[in-house]
C-alpha cells in the first residue's frame, strides 16, 4: 500500500531512570498531538539509539497518540516506554484494515521491545505432486510455487508433512526421486524393496497404471480417503477371488497404511472442511497458542507457539496479535475458529479476507460440533504450556547448579558453546550454540566460515586454535559494534569451549586483546579414551576439576557439547557436499544447464572438460566453434 504521508521527529534523549525521562516522553507526543491528522494509521516509537520501542495502529491517529500523552491513566509497562521515548514516526492510511495490515508486516520485521512478538516466521509446507512428467513426483515442498503441479496443504509442521508423505509412499506407492536419477535408474532402489514405490523408472508399472495411483493419492489428499479406501478394498476382494494373492497383499498393505493415517484424525470435524482451530491458554504470564490445521476435512497436523509479551496483557490481546503476524505470509483458510474473542474481531476478519482475496469468517463458537474441536485445540494448549513451564523450571534449575558448580555469582541466562570441524583444514566451518532459561535459542545458532588460510590454502593445516581464535574474535567484535553497552541480551554469562587447557588460553587472549572482561570461560576436556563422564574441566584462575559421574550439572554440560558438536558436523557436511555439487563448469559465462549436461554427458567431468581440446569441444553436441573456443580459453588463459 501507499502511504499519504509520513511524520518524522528529530532524536532527543531521554531514559527511564532519568529524572525528566518520563516528562521528555510527554513532550515529545504531545508536540505531534498538535499536528496529526484524525484518519487511520501507524505510528512507530523510537528510543535514542534508533531501535523501534513499539509498532501501533489507529483508527483516528490523533486520539490514539493523545492517550500516551497522560500518564497517569497508562500501566506502568506503558510508562516506561513513553520515558524511552525520543522520536515518533507516523505512516497514515486509507483505511484501518490497511493500518493493522501495514502494522503486522512491520511487527514481524522489526520486532519492537513492547509489541506482542510471534517469532516463527516461517511458512507452512506443502505436498507437490509434479505434473510435467509422465510419472509425477511427490515431495515436500515449501516457499513460493513457481513449479508446475499440484499442491496440498498447507501442513503445521515439518513432522506432519513427513508422517504424511511415508503414508502416500506406502498406500500410493508414489516416487519420490528426481527426475535426473529418475532417468538413469537401470534398476529397482531400495523404495521399491520396502513397498514404498511402484518403480516406474524401470518400467515395473506403465504410464496408465501409475496414473491411476496419482489419481488415487489426489483423491486422498483432499478428504476422500474412505472412498478411495473402499476401491482399494473391492480391487483386494477381486484379487482374492481371483487367486492373484500377491496382488491381494499388496492392496492389503496400502490399505493398513491408509487405516494407520485416519486413526491419527482424533478430532471428529465432519462439519468442517477448510479451516484452522486456534486457542490460546494463559498461565503464570506466559501464553500458549495451539493452531490444528484441516483442509478437506482432514487433520494436516498441529503447531504450538509460545508469543512473547508483557505478562500483563490478556488473552484477548495476544490472540488479536498473533492472528494479525501468524497470516502476514500464510494464506488464511475460508473459516478461522477460536477459542477466545480477539480484540477488533471484525476488523481482523476483514484485513484478512483482503490478503486473502476471498472472505474469511472468524468464529468462536459456544457449543455444537465446531466447539468439540476448539475445545480440544484449548486442551492441547494448555498442556503444552505446562510442560513448557515444567522445562524451564528443570532448566532453570539446572543452571542454577551449574552456577554453584562453576562458582558463578549468579545463574547464566545465557550460555554460548563453540566448536569446529573440518577434514585435514579442508571446509573449515566454525559454530556456536545458544541455551539459556528457556533450553536451546537455535534461531541464535551461528555458522563461521574460517577464513584464516596458510600457504597451501587449508585452514592453517587444521590449526584449531586459530580456527576457535577467528571464530571468538569476529563473534566479539561484532558485539562489541552492535551492543556496547551490553542492554540488548545477546552477551553471554558464560562460553563453554570444545577443548582443554589450550582452547581456554586462546579465549582468555581474545577477550583480553579486545578489552572485554565480565565473561565466564569454561574449557570441556575430553576424558581419558574419550570415555564420557570422566571429562575433565578447566577456567582461568583454576586447576582442573571434575565432577561427579551422576551429577545433572555434567550431563547437561555433555548434551550443550553435543549439540555444539552435532550443529558443527552437520555445518562441515553441508559445505563439504556443496563443493562436491558445484563444477567449474558454473563459473564460464554463457554456459547454460543444456550445454552443461552435455559437456557433462560426453567427458564424464567437470575436470575432464578443463583439459580437453578445442577440437574435443567442438565435437560435443550442441558446442558451436564460438562456445568451444570460450569454454577453452576459461580453463587456459583465464576466462
Amino acid at each position: 500500500m501507499t502511504p499519504d504521508s509520513e511524520h518524522r521527529d528529530e532524536v532527543v534523549p531521554a531514559t527511564w531512570d532519568s529524572p525528566g525521562g518520563l516528562a521528555s516522553g510527554m513532550t515529545i507526543i504531545r508536540r505531534h498531538v498538535k499536528t496529526l491528522p484524525g484518519s487511520p494509521g501507524v505510528y512507530r516509537m523510537t528510543n535514542a539509539r534508533g531501535d523501534v520501542l513499539y509498532v501501533g495502529k489507529a483508527h483516528n491517529l490523533k486520539k490514539r497518540v493523545t492517550t500516551y500523552a497522560n500518564p497517569g491513566k497508562l500501566p506502568i509497562r506503558l510508562q516506561r516506554m513513553v520515558a524511552e521515548t525520543t522520536a515518533m514516526e507516523f505512516v497514515t492510511t486509507h483505511t484501518e484494515v490497511e493500518a493493522l495490515l501495514l502494522e503486522s508486516n512491520l511487527i514481524k520485521t522489526l520486532k519492537p521491545r513492547y509489541n506482542v512478538l510471534f517469532r516463527d516466521d516461517k511458512s507452512f509446507p506443502h505436498i507437490f505432486i509434479t505434473e510435467e512428467h509422465d510419472f509425477p513426483q511427490v515431495t515436500k515442498h515449501r516457499g513460493a510455487r513457481s513449479k508446475r503441479g499440484r499442491y496440498f496443504g498447507p501442513f503445521a509442521s515439518a513432522g506432519a508433512v513427513n508422517r504424511t508423505l511415508a503414508a502416500l509412499q506406502r498406500a500410493f506407492l508414489l516416487r519420490n526421486c528426481s527426475d535426473a536419477v529418475f532417468a538413469i535408474r537401470r534398476r529397482p532402489c531400495l523404495q521399491y524393496q520396502i513397498k514404498r514405490c511402484s518403480a516406474p523408472c524401470v518400467g515395473r508399472i506403465g504410464k496408465a497404471d501409475y496414473a491411476s495411483l496419482a489419481a488415487q493419492a489426489y483423491s486422498f489428499l483432499e478428504g476422500r480417503s474412505h472412498e478411495v479406501q473402499a476401491t482399494l478394498a473391492k480391487q483386494m476382494e477381486a484379487a482374492s477371488t481371483a487367486l492373484a494373492f500377491e496382488n491381494a497383499a499388496s492392496l492389503r498393505d496400502r490399505i493398513l497404511a491408509l487405516t494407520q493415517v485416519q486413526a491419527r484424525q482424533d478430532i471428529n470435524v465432519a462439519s468442517i472442511k477448510d479451516a484452522d482451530i486456534i486457542a490460546i491458554f494463559q498461565q503464570g504470564g506466559h501464553s500458549c497458542v495451539q493452531a490444528f490445521i484441516f483442509r478437506g476435512g482432514c487433520n494436516f497436523g498441529n503447531q504450538a507457539y509460545f508469543p512473547s509479551h508483557d505478562r500483563n496483557i490478556p488473552a484477548a490481546d495476544v490472540l488479536s496479535a498473533f492472528l494479525g503476524q501468524f497470516y502476514e505470509n500464510k494464506a488464511p483458510p475460508p473459516l478461522v475458529l477460536l477459542s477466545h474473542e480477539p480484540t477488533e474481531r471484525q476488523l481482523i476478519s476483514e484485513a484478512l479476507s483482503l490478503r486473502a482475496d476471498r472472505n474469511v469468517v472468524i468464529a468462536v463458537p459456544k457449543r455444537g460440533n465446531k466447539r468439540k474441536p476448539v475445545d480440544h485445540a484449548l486442551t492441547n494448549a494448555r498442556e503444552a504450556l505446562a510442560r513448557r513451564l515444567s522445562e524451564s523450571a528443570s532448566q532453570r534449575k539446572l543452571l542454577e547448579g551449574l552456577a554453584e558448580a562453576l562458582g558463578l555469582d549468579a545463574r547464566p541466562n545465557r550460555i554460548e558453546v563453540y566448536d569446529n570441524s573440518h577434514i585435514q583444514g579442508t571446509d573449515a566451518v566454525g559454530t556456536m550454540i545458544v541455551a539459556g532459561t528457556e533450553g536451546l535459542t537455535k534461531s541464535a545458532y551461528r555458522k563461521f566460515t574460517i577464513r584464516t588460510v596458510g600457504g597451501d590454502g587449508q585452514a592453517l593445516a587444521g590449526d584449531d586454535y586459530a580456527m576457535m581464535r577467528e571464530v571468538l574474535t569476529r563473534r566479539f567484535k561484532r558485539a562489541l559494534k552492535e551492543d556496547p553497552d551490553r542492554s540488548e541480551g545477546v552477551w553471554p554469562d558464560l562460553v563453554i569451549l570444545d577443548g582443554g587447557k589450550g582452547q581456554l588460553s586462546i579465549a582468555a587472549q581474545v577477550l583480553t586483546d579486545l578489552g572485554i572482561d565480565g565473561v565466564t570461560l569454561l574449557a570441556i576436556a575430553k576424558g581419558p579414551d574419550r570415555n564420557a563422564g570422566r571429562e575433565r574441566l578447566y577456567m582461568e584462575g583454576h586447576p582442573g576439576f571434575t565432577l561427579d559421574q551422576r551429577d545433572p550439572v555434567l550431563y547437561f554440560l555433555q548434551r550443550l557439547r553435543d549439540e555444539a558438536h552435532r550443529f558443527a558436523i552437520g555445518t562441515h557436511r553441508a559445505r563439504r557436499t556443496k563443493g562436491l555439487t558445484q563444477s567449474p563448469l558454473d563459473e564460464i559465462p554463457g554456459i547454460g544447464s543444456v550445454r552443461k549436461r552435455a559437456l557433462l554427458q560426453h567427458f564424464g567431468s567437470g575436470r575432464t572438460v578443463s583439459r580437453a581440446g578445442l577440437a574435443d569441444l567442438e565435437a560435443v553436441d550442441g558446442v558451436s566453434t564460438a562456445v568451444a573456443k570460450k569454454i577453452y580459453n576459461f580453463f587456459h588463459e583465464g576466462g
